[in-house]
């Protein structure tokens, strides 16, 4: 006898101006899904207009769980985004009907699918030595250093990627064992779901650049600058904070403040995105591939997609 078949779930991934809501809108309108966000920026209260946000007209239509989750003083997780993605999909299977996670934060798709290793905290005290000595001999002696203890994850960072870097050596040094090793002994096994994995990827980029130009000037227009202003004014904010360090808000901070041109903020910004969206497109193309891709400047992307779905839920 064949073993019963686990609740569908469907995740809609693709980079930043793709028009993945409004493909998820449109399934929202044929099939019984209800939307999760998958939104690193979208967890934020009061950060509305440069993240994207739906409108509340649209969010009345459409309802997005783990949207507003927490303020901009505070940071989100991969791990809490599991707890919360997982608690969502439950809740929403009982009803009846389908989770439909939408976004394009691919490290907590990955981490909703492949698990999380468990890794030690961050020790402060042990990064300020490794920046010493990194200040001292340069990122590449602390890659080489790293390459001694663990030469599988020295292979896979660049010389001078310090953040990882820094990450990677603290790791060793504190558990004493090879990232590389702990990640490998993550718990990777799927949550209790049929997955359904859809990617939207742009065919020609230069298309997709100008959407997302066009879509950060619509945002400059709708009051990001007036945004920042009064989220500064709000919260006790700094740009170290994950909030501020999303794109838009950091460039429009920057200008505020005098520590660049405001004439050069719109460009800033829209370059900063253009580079979210190719590090966005290159996890889904070779880190974290879909299980079936789409051109998302393709006319008749709906319809494509709908078919698919349709297919998986046997509708």
């Amino acid at each position: 006898m064949t073993q019963p078949r686990h609740p569908p779930a469907i995740l809609l991934m693709g980079p930043t101006a793709s028009g993945k809501t409004a493909v998820a809108m449109a399934l929202a309108d044929r099939f019984p899904v209800e939307l999760i966000s998958v939104d690193s920026a979208q967890v934020f209260t009061d950060m509305d207009v440069g993240t994207a946000k739906p409108d509340r007209q649209t969010l009345a239509r459409y309802p997005h769980r783990l949207i507003d989750l927490i303020t901009p003083e505070q940071s989100y997780s991969a791990a809490r985004f599991c707890a919360d993605a997982l608690s969502a999909m439950a809740e929403i299977t009982a009803a009846g009907k389908v989770p439909l996670l939408v976004g394009g934060t691919i490290l907590y798709f990955r981490a909703l699918l492949q698990g999380l290793a468990e890794l030690p905290q961050a020790d402060p005290a042990l990064r300020a030595e490794i920046d010493a000595e990194a200040a001292a001999h340069g990122w590449p002696a602390i890659h080489a250093r790293l390459a001694s203890l663990d030469p599988a994850t020295a292979a896979r960072l660049h010389p001078t990627d310090s953040q990882r870097l820094q990450r990677a050596l603290e790791i060793c040094l504190l558990s004493g064992r090879k990232m590389s090793e702990l990640l490998a002994e993550s718990e990777s096994t799927k949550p209790p779901y049929d997955f359904l994995s859809i990617g939207l990827l742009p065919s020609d980029r230069s298309v997709l650049h100008t959407r997302i130009a066009r879509r950060f000037d619509e945002m400059l227009l709708a009051g990001l600058d007036d945004e920042v202003r009064r989220l500064r004014g709000q919260y006790d904010l700094h740009l170290g904070l994950p909030s501020m360090r999303c794109v838009g808000y950091r460039q429009v901070w920057e200008a505020q403040d005098g520590l660049i041109p405001r004439t050069e903020m719109r460009d800033r910004g829209v370059f900063a995105t253009r580079q979210l969206a190719k590090r966005q497109i290159t996890w889904l193309g070779n880190g974290f591939p879909a299980d079936h891709t789409y051109d998302c400047l393709d006319a008749s992307l709906v319809d494509k997609v709908a078919a698919r779905t349709g297919a998986f839920l046997r509708i």
